[in-house]
């Protein structure tokens, strides 16, 4: 016997599934198909009666027991949903039955369409030729750029004391000894390049010969060039004009015939083939013919110069050539100053006053305070800047002189201790000798890599 049709008799004979229902009470025999269905609602649900227990109708013994009991079930459609009785849905006796059928296999998730391919992007042929045509000029116009800075540099650069040092040094037939460290520290330090740069430089080249790192003096030439090199490339800024300073202020200091006057006008030359619009500023009223020396410059650079002539008080002369100058909506003013010395309090003090009354109409002015330095000045040339520095805030140095009897090391002194961008050099007397310092062309014409050769 099935195990459903086994329940039903004993839910008919009392058997032991309906003992298990627990005090199943006899009624009435439902009168119409919805009492029996609210009677089978009732015995799955387990509501029903005062106490909430299912009650089962049993009538007589026998056949009629059995019919009125099978009539309190629906007849369900295989595969039907279940129907909803009260308070939840619950399974019906056809999904009792289904429960053992094998369920058809769900089918499986479309696989997910590929998402159409991007337009291609990136450059035609022809840009990147295009592009790659414009980087071969740049390379080459660099290049260019680079070969004519050290046919520049070389000459004026070879003559300096320090050159000459390196060549008699490394042309005759030098060793790998402790000897040619001290010849190196002499010809550095008589050179200017001062005792703390020349210490750093020897004791770094004793290291790595001790370390046997130089195979042959070729090879310490090229770590004399590097070390060199080290202590330039730093302070190698050149000087950027700020386009939203207008005007941008240059302020030139310096002490008595370093050559601010001439490098003022270098400088208009140079602005102006950049396409720049200036104006100069005569503010060296204490030096006798400054103020007409000035106006040559500018009359040979087609450059308005603003002048009170002889004895006028410099802090004025800025003041209106600013005044001046932001009117006409100028983009650089230079403004040159009487030269000093270092060791004149009075004048020095007289920097801090410019200053001051430049800040009174842009309080950024002066944008650049640039000083410049003779290069035959040697060792000495570390006190100027040290005083200037403390009077007015140095930002930028010029050095000149550097074609004639310098001996060379002061750049590095200059640079090892005070770490100021060295923005200009002169190398000679031409209008286009000064020129943006380079450190590579500096080291190249100083110290030739084929030397040791």
């Amino acid at each position: 016997m099935q195990p459903v049709e086994q329940g039903l008799a004993d839910a008919v004979g009392g058997g032991p599934q309906a003992r298990a229902l627990g005090h199943l009470q006899a009624g009435p025999a439902p009168a119409s198909a919805d009492d029996a269905d609210a009677a089978c609602g009732r015995l799955r649900t387990g509501r029903g009666g005062p106490a909430g227990r299912a009650r089962v109708h049993r009538g007589a013994p026998g056949a009629g027991a059995t019919i009125r009991l099978l009539s309190a079930i629906r007849p369900v459609r295989v595969g039907a949903a279940p129907a909803a009785a009260a308070g939840g849905t619950h399974p019906t006796p056809a999904s009792m039955f289904n429960f053992g059928k094998k369920k058809p296999p769900v089918p499986p998730d479309p696989a997910p369409k590929a998402a159409p391919a991007p337009a291609r992007g990136g450059f035609s042929p022809e840009d990147l030729a295009r592009a790659f045509d414009a980087h071969q000029e740049e390379k080459a116009a660099r290049e260019a750029a680079r070969a004519e800075a050290r046919a520049a540099y070389a000459e004026p650069v070879a003559k300096s004391a320090l050159a000459r040092g390196f060549a008699s040094l490394f042309t005759r037939n030098a060793k790998l000894d402790e000897n040619l460290l001290d010849e190196i520290e002499t010809a550095l330090i008589t050179a200017d390049v001062g005792v703390a740069a020349t210490t750093r430089i020897v004791d770094d080249l004793r290291t790595r010969m001790e370390a046997r790192e130089f195979p042959d003096v070729a090879a310490l030439v090229r770590a004399l060039r590097g070390e060199l090199l080290a202590l330039l490339a730093p302070v190698a800024k050149p000087l950027r004009i700020d386009e939203e300073a207008r005007p941008f202020v240059v302020l030139t200091i310096g002490v008595n015939g370093v050559g601010k006057t001439t490098t003022i006008g270098k400088l208009a030359h140079r602005f102006q083939r950049e396409g720049r619009s200036l104006m100069l500023a005569a503010g060296d009223t204490f030096r006798a013919a400054a103020v007409e020396q000035l106006r040559v410059w500018g009359e040979r650079n087609d450059v308005p110069v603003v002048a009170q002539g002889q004895d006028a008080d410099p802090a004025s002369v800025a003041f209106d050539a600013l005044q001046s100058a932001k009117s006409r909506g100028t983009e650089i003013l230079i403004a040159d100053t009487a030269g000093r010395l270092h060791t004149q309090a009075g004048l020095m003090s007289e920097l801090g006053k410019i200053r001051r009354v430049l800040g009174k109409i842009d309080p950024r002015a002066p944008h650049e305070v640039l000083m410049v330095i003779d290069g035959t000045t040697g060792q000495n040339a570390l006190n100027q800047l040290r005083q200037f520095n403390q009077a007015a805030k140095v930002t930028g140095l010029v050095v000149t002189k550097l074609d004639g009897t310098a001996k060379g090391g002061v750049l590095f002194a200059l640079a090892r201790e005070f770490a100021i961008p060295i923005r200009f050099v002169g190398l000679g007397e031409r209008i286009e000798d000064l020129r943006e310092f380079d450190p590579e062309a500096f080291v190249d014409a100083l110290l030739p890599e084929s030397i040791g050769a």
